[in-house]
């Protein structure tokens, strides 16, 4: 006798003509048509399902930027407060971080602000904030429209350091 798993369905039918199914376990149950209540379903939370991940990903991408930027301000700052640095040291160590991430130097703003103005011939003790600014619409990508809650393509992300110039 062949296994009951190899058997085919027309041959499963009662005698009121409903079909059966077979299961790996538990006697032949009959088969239920479902309804549409699973397609509207779908239809109904898949578009909301899909923004919620599209707003995942683009904030997410947003909160790498700030990161990114944050840590190329670092750099500058770091390079900024030591004894005889001059812009062009800023700029090549936020040069440098911001490439490491992958980003050229046409999408943050160059060169980065650097305050007080007097910076290169401060005192000990000074501090010195090193700023990096890029615009989303320049370094990001948007995937959600505004009304949606996507972030619009003017919003300025910045990265700001101060540290304390040395002696």
């Amino acid at each position: 006798m062949a296994d009951t798993h190899e058997m085919n369905l027309e041959s499963r039918r009662g005698n009121s003509g409903r079909r059966y199914s077979l299961q790996s376990s538990g006697p032949l149950t009959p088969y239920k048509r479902r309804g549409g209540g699973t397609l509207i379903e779908l239809m109904l939370l898949m578009p909301l399902m899909l923004v919620l991940t599209f707003f995942a990903m683009e904030y997410g991408y947003a909160m790498f930027i700030k990161h990114t930027l944050q840590g190329a301000a670092r750099e500058g700052a770091r390079a900024a407060v030591v004894a005889g640095a001059d812009a062009t040291s800023v700029q090549s160590a936020v040069d440098t971080a911001m490439s490491t991430a992958g980003f050229a130097t046409t999408k943050y703003t160059r060169p980065p602000t650097i305050a007080p103005a007097g910076w290169t011939t401060a005192a000990a003790g000074t501090a010195i904030s090193v700023s990096v600014n890029a615009q989303w619409g320049t370094i990001g990508f948007s995937m959600l429209p505004g009304w949606v809650g996507g972030i619009p393509t003017t919003k300025v992300i910045s990265g700001v350091t101060t540290m304390r110039k040395e002696g």
